[in-house]
């Protein structure tokens, strides 16, 4: 395969991104980079403002691209020297907040230093000259241009763009090499997490050198073109509080107290009254997220240095009892769009192939933007690992369906199951925020309701509906699961005289018989490969194709949401 270091023309980068000539160029010279950014203000942790610049639609995607070429690249490089730097631990690979931190734990003295507008600092012509000029790269002009056009926004790489990242650490490489060496000079560990510059040593003579170093330090800082910012350079000492990037690193790695406190309060004020404040400024959910997330790293670390593989909410610690509360709250309670869950990924494929084909009888559901883009207003959930962990929503299979309603139901045993607690979050918002879901939720299974191996038969089961239920359940292929609440069951409708039927079965018989080379599609587990295609390839062609597929089959299960959404 071609190296990036070998390409010579816009279009061989455009070949080697995956990138079509005609969208390159339409980007760079007729559109314009900078007219595909949305800017906007985020409040950092300790006060003051963040500015961000994030690219949207078919720049962003070049970006990712671009940044992933630059990553192999990286890999290759470092392959071929023998080498693998730990010192910078921004938006690298398996590298985090907690790799650079526990680099400097349980140290004498502890300095850090930051580098002022540390993004605004690769400006355009140094993006160029990089790529043009670095014995990793020396591509030509034409093509270092390119990279610069794609990644710099009004003239310096963008806090917000996925190439940002990589490309900075690139040309922080040499200027790492050189800070190292001097701090070995000094018997100083030395980690750089993007703009924070972090050095540590149980060496008590630093106390009398320090201002040897810092001089030091200073002249291949401004060399660089980095500015030190004065206000955040400090010296910490072990006998008071030691904070690396945001974790105390005293003893074990933990996260601040105080900062922990302040989360919990925030959500509670997001549940009661529907908002909260960050540094006197409105938050959002995402906001309070990101806080919670960066508490639950920490936690997930220390968790495995302790060999412990907690799976059940019985053992999880009172923070993350805290952000497995928020999470049903940001999924299941205040989500602010209808919520469906399928069985499996590719119902949503299908799903949202239909809407997209009838947009325009669904405008409760998606409006279209432009003949390529639709906004959905009902989301799908995406299961992960995050869920997994926290509310025992697993990533495949049906069956984990049943967890969700656990959380939902008034019976005690259905909270209490398999050594999993499932708390009843649905009554406790209730009352804190005297109020009901915004949004329903709906689940959704193939219509399977006489066979007892089936989900649906083994939902029904396990829910324990009653008569009046199961027949309404047959009839109208929808009920409300609980008075209550916000959560719905549905199935699709039986067609051809079928006892049961699943998703794919609403299609015609031209499209379920589609052929790709000699394959047909097989929706069997352990078909032949040689002569079949299974149902991920199936989605696959469905979502590409959806404009001439024949959805009419799906007219039902869309009336069926439709109705759940607008009446709710």
């Amino acid at each position: 395969m071609k190296k990036f270091s070998n390409i010579t023309t816009r279009n061989e980068l455009a070949d080697y991104l995956e990138i079509p000539r005609k969208d390159l160029a339409h980007i760079l010279y007729k559109q314009k980079v900078d007219s595909y950014y949305i800017s906007f203000d985020i409040p950092k942790k300790n006060g003051g403002i963040r500015h961000i610049h994030a690219p949207i639609s078919d720049l962003k995607i070049i970006q990712k691209k671009l940044s992933e070429a630059l990553w192999e690249h990286q890999e290759t490089i470092w392959a071929e020297k023998g080498i693998n730097p730990n010192i910078s631990h921004a938006f690298e690979k398996g590298k985090s907040i907690i790799s650079n931190a526990k680099i400097h734990r349980n140290k004498r003295l502890l300095l850090n230093v930051d580098l002022e507008n540390f993004f605004d600092s690769f400006h355009f012509g140094r993006v160029r000259g990089y790529f043009n000029k670095n014995n990793d790269f020396q591509l030509p002009i034409e093509v270092a241009t390119v990279i610069a056009q794609l990644s710099c926004y009004n003239g310096s790489l963008p806090q917000g763009a996925p190439s940002s990242p990589i490309i900075t650490n690139y040309i922080c490489q040499i200027f790492d090499f050189r800070v190292l060496a001097i701090a070995k000079r000094f018997k100083l560990d030395y980690t750089r997490y993007a703009d924070d510059l972090t050095f540590s040593t149980n060496n008590r003579a630093f106390i009398d050198t320090q201002e040897d170093f810092h001089r030091e330090l200073t002249k291949i800082i401004e060399s660089a073109g980095f500015r030190i910012n004065k206000d955040k350079t400090r010296l910490q000492y072990k006998d008071s509080k030691q904070e690396v990037t945001g974790l105390v690193v005293n003893k074990k790695l933990s996260v601040d107290r105080e900062y922990c406190r302040k989360t919990k309060a925030m959500a509670f004020n997001l549940y009661k009254q529907g908002d909260f404040t960050i540094n006197d400024e409105e938050g959002s959910i995402k906001q309070l997220e990101g806080r919670f997330s960066f508490i639950n790293q920490l936690d997930r670390y220390n968790n495995k240095l302790e060999n412990s593989d907690r799976c059940n909410s019985k053992t999880l610690n009172g923070r993350e009892k805290q952000y497995q509360k928020f999470l049903f709250y940001k999924y299941f309670y205040s989500n602010d769009k209808p919520l469906i869950i399928t069985e499996g990924k590719t119902d949503i494929a299908y799903l949202k192939s239909a809407l997209k084909k009838f947009h325009s009888d669904y405008p409760s559901l998606i409006t279209k933007i432009t003949n390529n883009e639709h906004k959905f207003h009902v989301s799908f959930l995406k299961r992960s690992d995050r869920l997994k962990y926290f509310l025992n929503i697993a990533i495949d299979g049906a069956d984990t369906m049943q967890n969700i309603y656990n959380y939902f139901s008034s019976n005690k045993s259905h909270r209490k199951r398999n050594e999993w607690n499932f708390p009843d979050y649905l009554s406790y918002f209730n009352d804190v925020s005297g109020g009901q879901p915004k949004q329903p939720i709906v689940l959704v299974f193939d219509n399977e309701l006489e066979n007892n191996k089936k989900p649906l038969k083994k939902f029904v089961n396990h829910a324990k509906l009653n008569e009046e239920m199961k027949d309404e359940l047959a009839k109208n292929l929808c009920i409300k699961l609980a008075d209550n609440g916000n959560l719905f069951l549905m199935t699709n409708n039986l067609v051809d005289d079928k006892k049961e039927c699943e998703l794919e079965d609403l299609f015609d018989k031209e499209t379920l018989d589609h052929k790709i080379g000699i394959k047909t599609f097989s929706r069997e587990d352990g078909f032949d490969e040689d002569k079949h295609y299974g149902k991920a390839i199936f989605s696959e062609y469905i979502s590409n194709n959806y404009n001439s597929i024949n959805f009419e089959g799906f007219r039902n299960i869309l009336n069926i949401v439709n109705s759940i959404v607008e009446s709710y």
